[in-house]
Order: structure tokens, then C-alpha cells, then sequence
């Protein structure tokens, strides 16, 4: 399948693109699943950026846009027989995997958006307004903040109901390991190290490299299979 691409790169660009992909994608995709997610998070983000809700609109902008596109950029390396970033491997290979419940696409998918692709979005950002991270930490907190209110809502909308007992305990097991407030400290501060080894080559290189690994196997576990519904 071959999905529609957009070159501009302004807000309104991204959610044309996000939306393209929610209308191409089957619905049972892990990858539409997680789309849906983020799709209604960005809107957000554009609803909050056009009443005023962020004190640097245009550094909130800019993060917001480069953020997004960490996740597009995965998915067109997909859609052109390249690979991911490890931390989007385990939600690519697994997307189609009929064990894996739509809660766990979703939490595996923000875990390597906000894992990975948050701290790296921090740096572009940075470098495209000339500024340290610092001064984006309002921007950073206030996208970090509306992730946390969307983040129990799409727990209580994905988590299996009642006919599905079955399965509940384990994934309320798995996925209580796994938090987003400890997620996005943590990926402040791999920020601040990235910013700080920016010079520094190689290092920023295996550090860069390191995270994603360690970001893609958190993903891996989070995407467990627990079996098919009614097993």
C-alpha cells in the first residue's frame, strides 16, 4: 500500500498527514491503532496553540512539528523496505499480530515516540531556533502534561471489557510496569545529554544509538502477545 506523503512541514501539514493515515491504514493495525492515538493528541496540541494555551507558540510549534515527524519519518522507512529506528521495530513487526490487544499498540507506540523520538525532537528544535533546551521546558511540560490526561483515557477506552476477564490480569500486569511520567524524565534528561554531547561525535552517536535500543526493548515487552480474544 502505498501512502500519501506531504513534503510541507507546518502543523496543519502534519495532521493532513496523520489523517491520511488513519483513512488508509485497516483499523486493527497496531500502527493505525497508535495513529488514532496520536492524531487526537496533535489536535490538541493545534487546538491549544490556536487559543494561546502555550507561552512560546512558535517554539511550541516547532517542537510539536518535529516531533511528528520522527514518527512519519518511521513510517515512510517502512513503506519504502527501510528499516525503523529500533524503538519503532517491535510495533512494525508485531502490528498484525492477533495476540497483541490494541492497549499494547498504543502504550508501544507513545513509549517510542516519547522515549526516542522526544528527546531528539528537543535537539532539532534547539538547533532550528538557536536555543538551549532550557528555554523549551515550558513547551516540553505542557505537551508532557496533555500526554498524561489523554494517557488514562486511552487506558479506560482500550483496556478489555468484561468479556474479556481473560485476558485482563495480564495485560494490567504488563502494562503497569510501564509509566509515562518516569518515560518523559527520562527523556528530558536524555535531552539535556544530547544537547550537552551535540559536539561530541561519536559519543552523541552511541548514546543516540543506545537509547533507541534501549527504548525498542521496552517496546518489545510491552507488546507481549497474551493471546487471541475468546483463547
Amino acid at each position: 500500500m502505498v501512502l500519501p506523503r506531504y513534503s510541507t512541514t507546518p502543523v496543519d501539514a502534519v495532521l493532513t498527514r496523520m489523517r491520511a493515515l488513519d483513512a488508509a491504514l485497516p483499523e486493527r493495525d497496531g500502527v493505525a491503532v497508535f495513529n488514532r492515538v496520536y492524531l487526537t493528541v496533535t489536535e490538541e496540541v493545534d487546538r491549544r496553540l490556536d487559543a494561546g494555551e502555550f507561552p512560546d507558540a512558535c517554539a511550541a510549534a516547532a517542537l510539536d512539528v518535529r516531533f511528528a515527524e520522527r514518527y512519519l519519518a518511521a513510517v515512510d522507512a517502512v513503506e519504502d523496505d527501510r528499516r525503523p529506528p529500533a524503538c519503532w521495530r517491535p510495533l512494525f513487526q508485531l502490528r498484525r499480530h492477533p495476540g497483541v490487544r490494541p492497549l499494547q499498540f498504543a502504550l508501544a507506540g507513545i513509549n517510542a515516540h516519547i522515549g526516542h523520538d522526544l528527546a531528539l525532537a528537543v535537539v532539532d528544535t534547539c538547533r532550528a531556533l538557536g536555543c538551549a533546551p532550557a528555554e523549551l521546558e515550558d513547551e516540553f511540560d505542557r505537551v508532557g502534561e496533555l500526554l498524561a490526561e489523554l494517557e488514562e483515557r486511552i487506558r479506560e477506552d482500550l483496556m478489555p471489557g468484561p468479556d474479556l476477564l481473560q485476558i485482563a490480569d495480564p495485560i494490567t500486569h504488563l502494562l503497569g510496569a510501564w509509566s509515562l511520567e518516569r518515560a518523559r524524565d527520562a527523556t528530558w534528561s536524555a535531552a539535556r545529554v544530547l544537547w550537552a554531547l551535540r559536539r561530541c561525535g561519536d559519543m552523541a552517536e552511541e548514546f543516540t544509538t543506545r537509547l533507541d535500543a534501549a527504548v525498542g526493548f521496552a517496546g518489545r515487552m510491552l507488546l507481549t502477545p497474551l493471546g487471541e480474544c475468546g483463547d
